[in-house]
């Protein structure tokens, strides 16, 4: 209820400021300019109304720069911790950077894409603050619920159990990060994958699976190599089944 009540102060205090500017605006006291004709008369705003405007325009920038901090911080990678139990480990940012503007320029203008089991590259999507592309996170991560409707509920143990509203083939780009090494793991996530996709695949999982990868994807290994926030075991690599800028070098020179 607190953060409710804080809202409605803040908005009361910003209409009171509108409503006491505007209030003076109608009670403005006409000086003369000299002479007696009325058309000398010219309105002005007493040194109290320009003081509350000038108060307010300030209030309502620092708002704003408010809001787009905020925004940044919330789909900033880290701001859910990688949850090891769940095999979650995290892009560094530069890849996350890389492999989020590949999937924007693979989706073209006005395309929808479907992050699958990878949430920090989902989030590098949103830092975009794009207006030219749709973006979703099919995770089992429950925390990502925090980021409302574009959330979908997925455990790839029931790889078709999607809401009613995803129809097959309805995405322009699917970007999938199995969260295990395994091929029962790939198979299964490769079941959804499949079904979301016109066509375009972007897969990132050890460099161990890449022949169970061409098996249930039909992709091939990128020469780039993918890099996390923490140094793991396992060799990571990309595979796609298109013509991909992660194929052209190793490094994200390509993608930026």
């Amino acid at each position: 209820m607190l953060p409710n009540i804080k809202k409605r102060k803040r908005g009361s205090a910003a209409r009171s400021r509108i409503s006491f500017f505007l209030t003076s605006l109608l009670s403005i006291s006409k000086k003369r300019m000299g002479g007696d004709d009325d058309d000398d008369d010219v309105p002005q705003l007493s040194s109290h109304t320009l003081a509350a405007l000038k108060e307010f325009y300030i209030d309502q920038q620092q708002r704003e720069g408010t809001k787009i901090s905020q925004r940044f911080k919330q789909y900033s990678i880290g701001s859910i911790e990688e949850d090891w139990q769940l095999s979650q480990f995290w892009y560094d940012d530069e890849t996350a950077l890389c492999l989020a503007k590949e999937a924007v320029l693979a989706a073209g203008r006005g395309g929808r894409i479907a992050c699958v089991s990878a949430p920090s590259i989902y989030q590098k999507l949103k830092e975009q603050d794009g207006k030219d592309f749709s973006v979703c996170i099919l995770e089992y991560d429950k925390r990502f619920s925090v980021y409302g409707e574009e959330f979908i509920f997925y455990d790839y143990n029931n790889p078709m159990n999607l809401p009613g509203n995803i129809i097959p083939h309805s995405f322009d780009i699917v970007l999938a990060d199995p969260p295990y090494l395994s091929e029962e793991c790939l198979r299964k996530t490769a079941e959804t994958v499949r079904y979301l996709t016109k066509g375009k695949i972007l897969l990132c999982t050890g460099a161990v699976m890449e022949e169970q990868a061409a098996k249930h994807l039909g992709v091939k290994m990128c020469n780039f190599t993918p890099k996390h926030t923490r140094n793991l075991a396992n060799e990571f690599r990309c595979y796609v089944n298109y013509d991909s800028g992660l194929d052209h070098d190793s490094s994200c020179s390509e993608c930026t």
